[in-house]
């Protein structure tokens, strides 16, 4: 079986209008909402590949009940761990003239929530596939990732990593089967810039 794990899912909340104009009223042209998160990425490409997959992570709130809802809607497996406080986060993508994002923070993830998280993927059996995707919240030790491959490093699971850079660095010593920097992170790594392949 495929997990995908997404710790800081969203709504995303994209509208296009034809210039923002600071200070004013704007009206929009057209406007969607998604369920975000690069894990929740990662399952809907999954699922539309015919690849069953399972979305771990962790949901608050009317926007997370909006996130498992949507995901049902799409027959998309989720076993999320529902959060006693706050509310999923919430980003809004603004496209006009240029592209602008305002991203939620998300709830605060307790050491007893992380603990359900890690059950969870003790679970996990040889011959799985665990994606760990995308940022986690500010509450969270940026080693988070690397403690998940530590839990699962005697058990034969292929582990894929897309994440920022200590996300990422750390987990390299633990050989994951994947790792998919972007070239904007791939240049925050190593403290250059990139123009070109």
């Amino acid at each position: 079986m495929i997990y995908t794990v997404t710790l800081n899912p969203s709504i995303d909340y994209v509208i296009e209008l034809d210039s923002l104009n600071h200070g004013s009223v704007n009206r929009v042209n057209e406007e969607n909402i998604y369920p975000g998160g690069k894990g929740i990425n990662v399952s809907n490409i999954l699922n539309e590949l015919g690849y069953k997959n399972i979305a771990l992570g962790f949901i608050s709130g009317f926007t997370g009940k909006y996130i498992v809802d949507s995901m049902i809607a799409k027959n998309l497996n989720c076993d999320f761990i529902e959060l006693s406080n706050g509310f999923t986060r919430i980003n809004v993508k603004i496209k006009s003239n240029e592209e602008t994002e305002v991203n939620g923070n998300g709830p605060n993830i307790s050491e007893e929530d992380l603990q359900k998280l890690y059950n969870k993927i003790d679970n996990l059996k040889n011959d799985d596939i665990l994606v760990l995707a995308g940022s986690i919240p500010s509450t969270v030790d940026d080693k988070l990732y690397e403690n998940i491959m530590k839990r699962l490093e005697d058990k034969n699971i292929k582990i894929v990593v897309d994440a920022t850079k200590n996300l990422l660095l750390n987990v390299l010593k633990y050989n994951p089967f994947l790792i998919k920097p972007n070239n904007h992170e791939l240049a925050d790594i190593f403290g250059v810039e990139l123009n070109g392949l």
